[in-house]
């Protein structure tokens, strides 16, 4: 029966080994996961002996390594005192090469720090020595098997100590060579012990496994796609930003220009062959009043009125595009009525002879902003000019 649970033991370790070789944790290089701890206790026969008047004292201690969170393997080294009629320091060392099964971890799933409380199975195989001075005889050597569970109790928050009580049982399993290799209870004791064990620091920084998230080769790919379609786009964006920027400052400059340049005063010019005459008022930015600057063009054609009566003028007013086209051709429109206003009520020119339109926005200058003009017209008739 102990034999069957020895074997389905080892068995689920493997197991869970071979599962949590899958799982995504840190802390599983070779160095990583070793710890070192010392114990000290009580051994007594299995039977025919009182449980507490035969316990003698043991002292061991130990080497463990954590494959997995569920599966490790240790080495131990148990001697014990005074349970012999040999008169040596140690009447008997059982030196064993342990399978460690986390149950916690076995049942239930390992959440990246270990529990303050978990149960360990512990099974191996060992090399049971007994003692003899030259006056009882020669050593002897045995087989032995243990199994026991450890009632780890995990300190600090790093984890890096454990307190454990370790009940076991251990076989000789060949009464020192002299009988077939067995489990029989009368070659077993009992072994009671408290260890303390110092987990040394893993590669992770931590002092035991931690979870991280798993990607299988496929999610990289995608990823990696996905990261240099970003930069692609990246460097794209840059381009385009630097462009933008560029447009921005071009344009800056070109509406700084506009806005200090001098006001400009067209002459008039009069061709004598169709007997017309041309002058250009221009307007501020969204502004439909006529500048002060631009009074001088708008008195030349008050003067020419009154000295030609046979003569008209046809006001065009224009906007620049900066508006959306409702409003544009709204400003175009009281940029004439603004000069044909002020031609009746300033000079006094009858407003019969003045025809003032609304073109909306203007295209005759190469600058758009150029274009926020009032351009007069004056058609001279056929009658001369009076001195």
């Amino acid at each position: 029966m102990m034999k069957k649970i020895f074997i389905s033991l080892f068995l689920s370790g493997v197991f869970m080994y071979h599962t949590n070789a899958q799982t995504a944790v840190e802390g599983n290089k070779f160095l990583d996961n070793w710890s070192i701890g010392i114990s000290a206790g009580g051994t007594t026969p299995l039977t025919h002996h009182s449980f507490f008047g035969n316990m003698r004292p043991i002292t061991g201690i130990e080497l463990n390594k954590q494959l997995t969170p569920v599966f490790g393997f240790g080495l131990e080294a148990v001697g014990s005192f005074n349970t012999s009629q040999s008169r040596t320091i140690f009447d008997r060392s059982n030196v064993s090469l342990l399978g460690l099964v986390n149950l916690n971890n076995l049942l239930g799933t390992y959440t990246g720090v270990p529990r303050p409380f978990e149960i360990e199975a512990v099974a191996g195989i060992g090399w049971l020595h007994y003692y003899m001075n030259r006056e009882t005889g020669s050593d002897q050597n045995s087989m032995s098997t243990k199994l026991g569970l450890n009632f780890n109790f995990n300190l600090g928050e790093s984890k890096a100590w454990t307190l454990a009580l370790k009940p076991a049982l251990v076989y000789d399993m060949n009464a020192m060579g002299s009988e077939a290799v067995r489990f029989h209870s009368g070659r077993a004791v009992w072994e009671i012990s408290v260890g303390l064990k110092y987990h040394f620091g893993c590669s992770n920084g931590k002092h035991h496994f931690t979870k991280v998230r798993a990607y299988d080769q496929q999610e990289v790919d995608v990823l990696n796609a996905k990261i240099n379609e970003l930069h692609t786009q990246a460097g794209k964006d840059a381009k385009a930003l630097q462009e933008a920027v560029r447009k921005v400052t071009e344009l800056e400059a070109a509406l700084d220009k506009c806005r200090n340049q001098e006001p400009k005063i067209v002459k008039d010019t009069i061709d004598n062959t169709k007997k017309t005459l041309e002058s250009v008022i221009t307007f501020r930015q969204g502004r439909t009043t006529v500048d002060n600057s631009q009074l001088p063009n708008v008195e030349r054609i008050a003067t020419y009125l009154k000295n030609h009566k046979g003569a008209s003028v046809l006001i065009k007013g224009y906007a620049s595009p900066e508006g959306s086209v409702e409003v544009n051709e709204r400003i175009a429109r009281q940029r004439a009525e603004a000069v044909k206003k002020m031609l009746v009520g300033k000079y006094g020119i009858a407003e019969e002879r003045i025809v003032a339109e609304g073109q909306g926005v203007g295209n005759m200058f190469e600058e758009p902003d150029w274009n926020r003009v009032s351009i007069c017209t004056i058609n001279a008739g056929t009658e001369s000019s009076s001195r």
